[in-house]
């Protein structure tokens, strides 16, 4: 599917209750701006530690795809080696999307349920690990919540090159706005093969409420506590 596509046939969802998109929205910024405001020495200290554990800046900057096939710039903290050529993933990826859970690209575990991005030891930082496993790469997004691109809570946003690998159902995922956390982190993270990632993206964007946003906030603590899914 081209990405021009994506972008013009999205499935849009109704919205019964335009209120509780206000709230969520009054919610989002309040949030994001008391955790930024709490936070800051911590985000501070992680971008030092990323910059002396290996070369390169401490941010990540990456075009991703938001809200009805917006495209927009998502910040992480760097969690891998500066300038590390992405065409082994990216074909990773676009397999992974398409459904595969047991090649040479996607590996599955023996329990048959669990597939894991393809990145060595090496390509992975000292420091990037131990981001990754607690989630605390993710912080930066706060910034993409004030500019209005994310949301605490929605579906995890892909690339380009990821969403023009989607089968047609998977673009209902893309009518809500992106999120730091969703219904499939909490139901698994990486664990999960892509077409039941979407299947809980597109529940969360037809069951959209502030209760199941409080819901999926209290997992995911509970989740990143546990390091469940965490790769």
């Amino acid at each position: 599917m081209q990405l021009s596509q994506v972008q013009t046939n999205y499935v849009a969802v109704s919205v019964k209750r335009p209120y509780e998109q206000v709230v969520k929205r009054v919610l989002d910024v309040v949030c994001a701006t008391l955790a930024l405001a709490l936070l800051w020495p911590v985000l501070l200290l992680i971008a030092v530690l990323v910059r002396l554990d290996s070369k390169g800046p401490a941010l990540f900057v990456q075009k991703r795809i938001g809200k009805n096939g917006r495209p927009f710039s998502i910040y992480k903290f760097r969690t891998m080696t500066h300038n590390l050529d992405q065409t082994a993933h990216m074909k990773f990826m676009q397999s992974y999307i398409q459904g595969c859970t047991g090649s040479d690209k996607c590996v599955q575990s023996s329990g048959g349920d669990v597939v894991y991005k393809p990145f060595t030891e090496a390509q992975v930082t000292r420091v990037g690990r131990f981001l990754r496993k607690a989630s605390l790469d993710e912080l930066p997004q706060l910034f993409n919540i004030l500019k209005g691109e994310m949301s605490l809570v929605g579906p995890r946003p892909n690339v380009p090159y990821e969403v023009e690998a989607y089968k047609e159902w998977h673009v209902e995922r893309l009518s809500v706005l992106p999120g730091i956390t969703g219904l499939a982190q909490v139901n698994g993270r990486s664990a999960l093969d892509f077409d039941t990632i979407a299947r809980y993206d597109i529940e969360y964007a037809r069951r959209m409420s502030l209760g199941l946003d409080l819901r999926i906030m209290i997992s995911t603590v509970t989740s990143v506590l546990k390091a469940n899914g965490a790769h």
